[in-house]
């Protein structure tokens, strides 16, 4: 299945205690790469990657979780009242001993950090599942925008592909003249250098022979033709499976195959075409790391 790797999502939620906000950004890596930002929920995070990594295979993955408590009944709050009473039993007695009295306020003891501790409580089952399910609403938006991504690679992918398929086609229209082109390159020279007296036809069928053997290209074209049809039949499958990883592999084989086509290549229509396919396949390549 084509799916790009490159997505973004974004969410607000709320419940009568939390407010969630969920931003999902998913871009290339070659593997599974997690990355959270936002609001400590312990062990919660660890719930949300194996979720995420269940439908993600590939990719870095950016979260961020803006969060919200509004409901009074999410926080704990502690007063320290003994430290509150030993400060206030101590500031009266500098009072008595300066014989001036220090006044102080409710407000400035609760400035005190160790006086009161007002701290959020754990979230509750109910809680934990709300913020799955939201986690899980937000990657279902960027499953979506990956697979739209991926239908449109698929479209350009599929055309670079079919270029391919013309060009080893019109390719093995070509060698099938090599003999005949190879003979008459022969001839020309073999007169050049015997000025103008030809070889015998026996020693030129054995040249025209050997350099056809040694310049066959019919094996690169075979193989070429096989990744060509993997690779239509990958982009095709129904199965839920990446495809990326396969695309990539067949995209270095096609591109192989074309450079040693072109190393034995002794004709510049056959160059020309090999050249055109490097160009398609170099095009292949770079759209695939882009899929998952």
């Amino acid at each position: 299945m084509i799916q790009s790797m490159t997505g973004f999502a974004e969410r607000s939620f709320d419940s009568p205690t939390l407010r969630v906000k969920f931003a999902i950004k998913s871009l290339n890596h070659r593997f599974f790469d997690w990355s959270y930002k936002g609001a400590a929920i312990g062990d919660l995070e660890n719930r949300l990657r194996l979720l995420c990594q269940k439908r993600l295979h590939r990719g870095r993955i950016e979260v961020i979780l803006d969060l919200h408590f509004p409901h009074p009944s999410s926080w704990d709050v502690t007063v320290n009242v003994g430290l509150m009473e030993k400060i206030v039993s101590a500031l009266d007695r500098a009072s008595r001993r300066l014989q001036h009295e220090i006044q102080v306020t409710a407000d400035s003891l609760l400035r005190i950090p160790q006086i009161m501790e007002l701290r959020r409580k754990e979230f509750s089952d109910a809680e934990a599942a709300f913020l799955e399910r939201c986690f899980g609403r937000t990657l279902d938006d960027v499953l979506a925008a990956r697979a739209q991504e991926g239908k449109k690679t698929a479209v350009q992918l599929k055309t670079h592909v079919i270029n391919v398929r013309k060009a080893v086609a019109r390719l093995e229209r070509l060698i099938r003249k090599h003999p005949k082109t190879l003979r008459h390159k022969l001839r020309r020279k073999v007169k050049e250098a015997n000025n103008a007296a030809s070889a015998s036809p026996e020693r030129l069928d054995e040249e025209v022979a050997y350099l056809t053997q040694r310049y066959d290209v019919s094996e690169e074209l075979h193989r070429l033709k096989c990744h060509l049809e993997t690779a239509l039949q990958t982009m095709a499958s129904p199965k839920g499976e990446p495809a990326g990883k396969m695309l990539d592999f067949l995209a270095q084989e096609l591109y192989r195959e074309a450079n040693t086509l072109n190393s034995k290549s002794q004709d510049i229509d056959v160059t020309r075409e090999g050249l055109l396919i490097k160009g398609e396949v170099e095009s292949i390549r770079q759209q695939v790391q882009n899929l998952e």
